[in-house]
């Protein structure tokens, strides 16, 4: 997992070529006009999805991990906290639905807060919470860059 800030995206340019794609479109690109859904920047390789909502209480939340795809999650709008884990500390409760790439569980975790212009990289060894208030339910609007990896 990695939180940081856009204006220091380009340090994480060596990662790959994906995620500097990626990371550029985030710096590039005025997101505050995008509508909610689903937009692709590389194919199925490299994809945006705009999501607004309300964060909502800890226990409301759910652990999630992936397989086949990257998260970049990035607040536009608004604070969330995020809770991550090692993947190797994680039970799942489902099955793995391998069409939405995602599979649910629980877990120890520990939380980061992100504030407007913050992003948080979660890979496929890194379980995650994402969507949950800091101090009371507010409105978020976030991007969610998938990376294929």
């Amino acid at each position: 997992m990695i939180v940081d800030n856009i204006k220091n995206a380009y340090i994480y340019y060596e990662l790959g070529e994906k995620y500097k794609t990626a990371l550029e479109f985030l710096q590039q690109t005025n997101l505050v006009n995008l509508e909610n859904g689903k937009y692709p920047i590389d194919g199925e390789d490299i994809y945006i999805i705009i999501q607004e909502y309300e964060t909502k209480p800890e226990e409301e939340g759910k652990l999630e991990a992936h397989q086949l795809y990257t998260d970049i999650q990035y607040i536009i709008k608004g604070k969330e906290k995020l809770g991550y884990s090692d993947i190797k500390n994680f039970s799942p409760q489902t099955f793995y639905d391998s069409a939405k790439d995602i599979i649910f569980g629980s877990g120890n975790f520990d939380f980061v807060a992100a504030n407007e212009g913050d992003f948080v990289i979660f890979t496929p060894q890194d379980a995650h919470m994402p969507c949950i208030s800091i101090d009371k339910p507010l409105q978020v609007k976030k991007a969610v860059i998938k990376i294929k990896n």
